[in-house]
Parts: C-alpha cells; sequence; structure tokens
C-alpha cells in the first residue's frame, strides 16, 4: 500500500501510493477508510524497514495496536495518488507511537494517531 517511499528521516517518513482500481481496499471507486488506515501503518513499515536496512539491523514485525482520533474529511478516487506524513511522537516499551496526515492534490483527506506495537 505504499508506492514509494519518498523521504525518510529520524522522526517522519513521507510516502505516495498510487490508487489502482485492482486494489482489495477499493469501494465504488474510492480508496476506503480501512485502505487510508493501511496507508498509515504501511508507510511506517516502510520507513522503520528502512532505517533498519540503513543501519544494518534486522526488520522487526509491527501490528496495529489502536487508531486514535481518526478524521477522514475525503476519500482519494482511483488514479489518484495519496501523500502520506507521518510523524513518530513516541516511543516507549517497544510500542511506537504515530501521527499520520494524508493528502490528495494538495487537499487533506485524513488524519489519525496510531499505536504500533513492535515484535
Amino acid at each position: 500500500m505504499v508506492n514509494q517511499l519518498v523521504d525518510c528521516d529520524s522522526t517522519s517518513f513521507h510516502s505516495t501510493f498510487f490508487i489502482e482500481r485492482e486494489n482489495i481496499l477499493v469501494y465504488n471507486n474510492e480508496l476506503s477508510e480501512a485502505g487510508i488506515i493501511e496507508n498509515i501503518a504501511q508507510t511506517v513499515a516502510a520507513g522503520a524497514g528502512y532505517r533498519a536496512k540503513k543501519n544494518s539491523e534486522p526488520i522487526s514485525i509491527g501490528y496495529i495496536g489502536a487508531v486514535k482520533n481518526l478524521e477522514i474529511s475525503a476519500l482519494p478516487k482511483v488514479g489518484d495518488t495519496i501523500n502520506t506524513q507521518v510523524t513518530i511522537t513516541n516511543q516507549v516499551f517497544g510500542v511506537t507511537i504515530v501521527t499520520g496526515n494524508v493528502e490528495c492534490k494538495g487537499k487533506s483527506l485524513a488524519k489519525c494517531e496510531m499505536k504500533i506495537f513492535i515484535k
């Protein structure tokens, strides 16, 4: 659910994702709410995996533990490319807390806070 990891630093990740009709999370020619949430989580995974590889560390498996304050104002359509920005706000005891923002064509579509448990 990520086509390209555009940027990655110690506290944030930025990805792009092109919405295809065949995507399992597309419904009525729109990426579903579940697709938005999965894209945010996959942006975290892509950024964390990139950092691990860069530092010659093993890649960890993570699981969505909670989604909080989810706000979705619009859903992207098939053929759109979304830009997702994720910022790490806290890491403690194998839990990473992030905020995610999804935009399309310069317009904010969704935002949330997510807890990701690292195995």
